[in-house]
């Protein structure tokens, strides 16, 4: 007998006329659907008009406003077309303290000739032995921290070394917008204007510059590509080439981008000299960038910039060469220039701009340092004051040693020395105060090339100590190099030649 199943109770879906309900969660789920899609439509949509943009933004790196040539000398005409660097620039007007730049400006008491309410502080006055190294010289009088390059063609009109003493022409080369100058002052040919704005004096030949560096110094006003516009890097920048073996240089033909962000710089920040009637701005690089290479030039050709009124010495005076001991350092074995740091990319929408403050590296060490390096920003400025404190401290004792073997002359003078042994003390004295005066003109106080500069000032203490030794009668074939030395000096020379160094 078969079981009969128990009868189930009917459910409304059995009954094939009812409706199939749509359950709660599915009414709600097409619409939503259909607003993500339209949302993340619109996004996409967002996104691509974004990178077409930022694309054409690339393509038209600036909007032409105004035209420019090689007469447009006014940074603000530029500035139309270019007015994030141009705002950027403006920022050279202030004033950054730094540890051992300055800390502050001075109070300034305003005069007819001079109506600045604002100096920078007087290093002559925060460390006075630089007056008894250059006795009798007019960076003995005033020698201030520098500023911004907004300040630079006024605070050299205003300086005691230019007020009170007759300066060449040739000064302005560095502290103005010369291209104008040399082109009006020789008819268009610019190195005409060269020669004529070296051999005039300062008081003329300032009446015809009308602003600081400036944008037309650095760029050719056409492609807007770095161009170099000073004849005295043109030749010193060939000459140096030569030496390392490279012959014909021309630098706006031959350098790179990359060497440019250097060489732009390098027209104003150098160790140089005037030679010959006219005063010619020449930097002394035909043997090479090394301070001994320099050193060796100027006692073949026998220049000297003043006679040491208390020791009779015949003495060289170094002026500001970052681009000099940047060569021999590091950054510049790694290809890293000089805007690399000072003037570090940012973004601005889809430009990479080239930031024209040309500012001390450490107010955004993120920005100048971390393309290179991964530490900190507190890590990097703590690197950079032990390399400085360093310095400082080094350069000390060997500046201490001048002003003794100064004060050793002095006293040899009056008390009868051997003239001979003076004469052999006083070449000591000025090797001595060239190279001290080398690295304390040089603005980065030791980071530019720490271990090359500590080499500098171990030269200036010894040809201190020697000199000391020449007053009290040691000769002069005493106090050559031992035979050891001079090996290790011809060996070091044989191998940094074969470097192409």
């Amino acid at each position: 007998m078969t079981d009969t199943p128990a009868t189930e109770p009917r459910r409304d879906s059995d009954t094939p006329d009812a409706p199939a309900k749509r359950p709660a969660r599915a009414r709600w789920l097409l619409p939503v659907a259909i607003g993500v899609v339209a949302v993340v439509t619109f996004g996409l949509t967002l996104l691509l008009v974004n990178i077409l943009e930022r694309q054409q933004e690339a393509k038209n790196p600036y909007t032409q406003v105004v035209e420019l040539d090689e007469t447009t000398v006014d940074p603000a005409i530029w500035g139309q077309n270019f007015p994030i660097q141009y705002e950027q620039y403006l920022k050279t007007e202030e004033f950054t303290p730094t540890k051992y730049g300055g800390s502050e400006l001075q109070d300034h008491e305003p005069t007819a000739d001079d109506p600045r309410e604002k100096v920078p502080p007087s290093k002559i006055e925060e460390d006075p032995r630089l007056k008894i190294m250059w006795d009798g010289y007019a960076f003995a009088v005033d020698y201030r921290h520098a500023r911004g390059h907004q300040h630079m063609l006024d605070d050299q009109r205003r300086t005691l070394r230019v007020t009170q003493f007759d300066q060449p022409g040739t000064c302005l080369n560095c502290h103005a917008s010369t291209v104008p100058v040399m082109d009006e002052l020789g008819n268009g040919d610019r190195r005409a204007g060269f020669d004529a704005m070296n051999a005039m004096t300062y008081k003329e030949v300032t009446e015809y510059a009308d602003h600081p560096v400036a944008c037309i110094d650095c760029h050719d006003p056409d492609t807007m590509a770095l161009t170099i516009t000073r004849p005295a890097f043109e030749d010193g920048i060939k000459a140096l080439k030569a030496s390392q073996g490279i012959e014909d240089y021309d630098v706006n033909r031959d350098a790179t981008n990359q060497e440019m962000r250097s060489y732009v710089c390098a027209q104003c920040h150098v160790e140089y000299y005037f030679t010959g009637e006219g005063n010619t701005l020449t930097f002394p690089w035909a043997k090479g960038i090394d301070i001994d290479d320099i050193w060796d030039y100027y006692m073949d050709n026998g220049h000297v910039d003043w006679v040491h009124a208390t020791t009779g010495a015949e003495v060289l005076k170094a002026q500001h060469p970052e681009f000099d001991i940047w060569s021999n350092g590091i950054h510049a074995d790694n290809g890293v220039s000089c805007a690399d740091c000072h003037m570090a990319y940012e973004r601005d929408g889809a430009h990479k701009v080239t930031n024209h403050h040309i500012t001390n590296p450490m107010i955004d060490a993120n920005a100048s340092c971390g393309t290179c390096h991964s530490d900190s920003a507190d890590d990097m400025k703590r690197r950079v004051e032990t390399i400085q404190d360093r310095f400082v401290h080094s350069r000390d004792q060997a500046f201490d040693a001048l002003v003794a073997l100064i004060r050793d002359i002095e006293k040899g003078m009056a008390d009868g020395v051997d003239e001979a042994q003076l004469d052999l003390a006083r070449e000591y004295q000025n090797k001595a105060s060239f190279y001290i005066d080398y690295v304390y003109s040089e603005n980065s106080y030791g980071f530019h090339a720490p271990d090359y500069t500590q080499r500098i000032l171990n030269d200036a203490l010894d040809a201190a100590r020697k000199g000391q030794l020449a007053v009290s009668g040691v000769s002069a074939e005493e106090l050559a190099a031992s035979d050891v030395t001079q090996k290790n000096i011809e060996r070091v020379g044989e191998e940094t030649a074969a470097r192409g160094q």
